[in-house]
């Protein structure tokens, strides 16, 4: 015969001040993040129209890199070419947009958690 395990004790819910420790917490991450840009940054090599040009038959010789920055504006996807220099200086502002996709998604979750909190309260 098995036995057994003990259960384990729920985990006590969050109180309205360590939420608010965390909804400010979030805030200061926020603060701390730098430039931020909607998109995506691509690196590309390409093969050209040359037939006889070494870029067809060895990878390492195809032309670039090319630095792509595609977002969505209104519903259409809008590319546009970027310097070597621009590339490699957006790319990071691409990085700190989704972290704070991410950081703003946390906010909303903990002011659900809050507002859930207040309403079991009664």
């Amino acid at each position: 015969m098995k036995k057994s395990s003990p259960l384990s004790p729920r985990p006590r819910r969050p109180t309205s001040v360590q939420l608010e420790q965390r909804h400010r917490a979030l805030l200061r991450e926020i603060a701390e993040i730098g430039p931020v840009l909607r998109g995506t940054i691509g690196v590309y090599r390409t093969q050209c129209g040359s037939p006889g040009c070494r870029c067809h038959t060895d990878p390492a010789a195809r032309h670039g890199p090319y630095y792509i920055w595609t977002r969505k504006v209104a519903g259409k996807t809008v590319t546009r070419t970027l310097s070597e220099e621009q590339g490699k200086l957006l790319r990071p502002w691409t990085k700190n947009m989704r972290r704070l996709d991410q950081l703003v998604t946390a906010l909303q979750k903990t002011g659900l958690r809050a507002a859930n909190a207040v309403r079991s309260v009664r």
